[in-house]
């Protein structure tokens, strides 16, 4: 179901400098080069200090290699997951997070490689185990690498063991914080890189700018919003048990987001609780300053937002993320693929397009289990009337009469609806991650370059 309209707008005019993609390239270039020089720095700065402990070893040199290369990458984490927007802008906050998780998994591999090569091949300089005899300054090295293990582990069995988000966030922040500062104590402690001054200077301005990235993130954030509440208006049915709440900015509103950007929300306790989620803004920039945002009951807190009643406090810190047409201004067309609730950024993007009466031709892949849990299936056919949007719903249950999709989208279907032309349009991709990674793996059998495929990260926490 298509209609072509018959006035538009440039996309051009909705594009800014900063997503130009050559803009956007020097700006991941930068931020990918700042922290290989973070890294970088503790070993240039014992490479060129006035004073170096005398050589013992090739194994030893490489455990404490290791000791100062996870401590380096354990303090970008906290800007990594700082919501620093300059710092998110070029990747897209979603997928910060999910480097942020690999990156923990290597600077905990290589915590276990400093103590591991000490233990085997340097026990001596262990000292004893016991917390109650050994060295303070031991004990702390301990306590760290047992923080930033237990870390790990409780983020990656966190749904498993079914542990609330809000009690994991609390044991999540309490134990990096509690980690990073034994770490920074034990290297300070232990002295035998650190006594020179250089190198004191240096895990001295770390922590500096650790507790600011503390501050910020736990302070300073917190009360700014405060002072810039939000108050829920209205909140709609979309079907599908998905939700819309729109949000009336009481304070400073949200400038300039693109659409498909995110916010976190936090509805029904103070921005200090540690109680905000990750949701799309589906209200098209355009259509400000009121926000909304669509919610399906998936678990934690979410079953409790859908029935949030018109009046609620909010609050919101955004936009974050790059799932936007607005990174595709030179774009013939597009594809897009959701799944479930992995609509609602492209509902987004859609509203946009259906605002700026946009002439490219858009195909949606849209799947779902059943035909009565598809999320703004009506708002879908309004936005068709609108501009050139194909829709093709697929279902894995089908009611009688359906003519359509069945099953999941494989290769199959993709060939069946996505046309020669469409190869070099932009694949926008939103979804369960056995989906996507299923669509993915199809679309470049198809030919379609990975450059040409932006997904969205659907569970980012």
């Amino acid at each position: 179901m298509s209609k072509a309209p018959q006035l538009h707008q440039k996309p051009e005019k909705f594009i800014r400098t900063a997503d130009h993609p050559a803009v956007v390239l020097l700006h991941a270039g930068f931020w990918l080069t700042a922290g290989f020089a973070v890294i970088a720095l503790p070993f240039f700065v014992l490479l060129t200090g006035d004073f170096r402990p005398p050589p013992i070893g090739v194994l030893w040199d490489f455990s404490m290699g290791c000791g100062f290369a996870a401590l380096s990458l354990t303090a970008i984490q906290f800007a990594l997951t700082g919501r620093i927007r300059v710092l998110t802008s070029p990747f897209g906050a979603d997928i910060v997070y999910v480097f942020h998780r690999f990156l923990s998994w290597g600077a905990v591999a290589l915590m276990f490689a400093h103590f591991g090569v000490l233990y085997f091949w340097y026990e001596p300089a262990l000292g004893v185990l016991n917390p109650l005899k050994a060295r303070w300054e031991l004990t702390l090295g301990r306590l760290a690498l047992l923080c930033f293990a237990a870390l790990i582990v409780t983020s990656e069995l966190r749904k498993r063991v079914k542990l609330d988000y809000h009690w994991w966030r609390v044991i999540h922040v309490s134990l990096a914080v509690i980690g990073f500062a034994a770490a920074v104590a034990h290297v300070l402690g232990v002295g035998k890189y650190s006594a020179m001054e250089d190198t004191r200077s240096l895990w001295i301005g770390v922590t500096v700018v650790w507790v600011g990235f503390i501050l910020w993130s736990r302070l300073v954030r917190p009360l700014v919003q405060t002072f810039n509440p939000w108050r829920v208006v209205s909140n709609e049915d979309e079907g599908g048990g998905v939700h819309t709440l729109t949000l009336r900015p009481e304070g400073r509103p949200l400038t300039a987001w693109r659409p498909g950007q995110f916010a976190w929300l936090s509805i029904g306790h103070s921005p200090w609780s540690m109680k905000e989620h990750p949701f799309t803004i589906s209200t098209a920039p355009d259509r400000g300053p009121q926000i909304s945002v669509s919610i399906k009951a998936l678990g934690d807190d979410s079953g409790r937002l859908i029935k949030t009643q018109p009046g609620a406090v909010a609050y919101v810190d955004g936009p974050f993320g790059t799932f936007s047409i607005d990174r595709e201004a030179a774009a013939e067309g597009f594809v897009m693929v959701a799944g479930g609730v992995g609509i609602t950024p492209v509902i987004a993007n859609l509203h946009a397009l259906q605002s700026r009466k946009d002439p490219r031709p858009v195909i949606l892949i849209y799947a779902n289990a059943t035909l009565d849990v598809v999320a703004f299936r009506d708002e879908l056919d309004r936005i068709a009337q609108d501009i050139d949007l194909t829709i093709v719903h697929v279902l894995e249950e089908v009611p009688d009469g359906w003519t359509g999709e069945t099953g999941r989208i494989d290769e199959a279907v993709l060939e069946r609806h996505l046309p020669d032309r469409s190869r070099s349009w932009p694949h926008m991709l939103c979804g369960p991650a056995p989906m996507t990674g299923a669509v993915i793996k199809a679309l470049r059998k198809m030919g379609v370059s990975a450059r040409q495929i932006d997904l969205e990260v659907f569970d980012m926490v």
